[in-house]
């Protein structure tokens, strides 16, 4: 049995106006948000050392991250806030995956002069879980 050609077309025009209608209208599509960056996310986290700002430092920490204690942040930055205020430069030197978390390592160089540091910063799901400065 053959279907006759104008049958098939109006039942795909059919089928097509259902399916439209029942589509959400593209104003209501939220695309998911990209995953932070890495660079945006240590220069964030060297600018919060640098102005003290413990709340800043968290603020994208998982929920290990974010208990960080405000006396430990203080005891931290008081260590390096003087030479990060003389001005600084962050470069990447790589990345790896350990257990399962993307590991950025960064090297800090001081405008002022003296020793470079060596800044870790991992994340997972989007969170900081650990930022080290060596």
């Amino acid at each position: 049995m053959s279907i006759n050609p104008c049958v098939r077309v109006l039942s795909l025009a059919i089928g097509l106006v259902a399916a439209l209608s029942f589509a959400p209208p593209a104003s209501a599509v939220v695309p998911f948000p990209a995953a932070p960056n890495p660079a945006t996310q240590a220069a964030k986290l060297i600018a919060a050392l640098e102005k003290g700002d413990c709340a800043a430092f968290i603020a994208d920490g998982d929920a290990t991250f974010s208990a960080f204690k405000k006396e430990q942040f203080d005891f931290f930055a008081a260590q390096l806030s003087a030479r990060l205020k003389q001005g600084y430069d962050i470069s990447p030197l790589g990345e790896l995956k350990k257990r399962g978390q993307r590991v950025t390592l960064w090297r800090i160089t001081f405008k002022g002069g003296g020793d470079d540091l060596l800044a870790t910063l991992s994340m997972s799901e989007g969170k900081i879980t650990g930022f080290w400065v060596n």
